[in-house]
């Protein structure tokens, strides 16, 4: 059984920083791109940033500039580097991965089960 675990999440001032991880674990064999998704109330979960197997990172162009993914995976863990926070950014942030388990010949979308974020003004 495959899981992804964020954490990180939490309230901060305009302009400040946090930092999400994502860690997964389980009867994993091979892991291609990963990425992280936010949802805000009452909105559809959207693309903040994506990390190819080779490590390509691509942003949503509300984050460019401001936030950072990287991936380590010998440790099966990705970041994500948030700076100069907005309001906007206020939403549960989901980590993505496209992962194949062990005794399966194709790969399969797992969700974490999302961490918040809030910025006040």
């Amino acid at each position: 059984q495959v899981q992804l675990v964020e954490s990180g999440g939490g309230l901060v001032q305009s302009g400040g920083s946090l930092r999400l991880s994502c860690e997964a674990s389980g009867t994993i064999d091979s892991i291609g791109d990963m990425a992280w998704y936010f949802q805000a109330p009452e909105k559809q979960r959207e693309l903040v940033a994506r990390i190819t197997a080779g490590g390509t990172a691509y942003y949503a162009d509300s984050v460019k500039g401001r936030f950072t993914i990287s991936r380590d995976n010998a440790q099966r863990l990705i970041t994500l580097q948030m700076n100069y926070l907005v309001p906007e950014d206020t939403a549960v942030y989901y980590c993505y991965g496209d992962i194949r388990s062990w005794g399966s010949s194709m790969t399969q979308d797992y969700w974490g089960q999302g961490t918040q974020v809030s910025v006040s003004s």
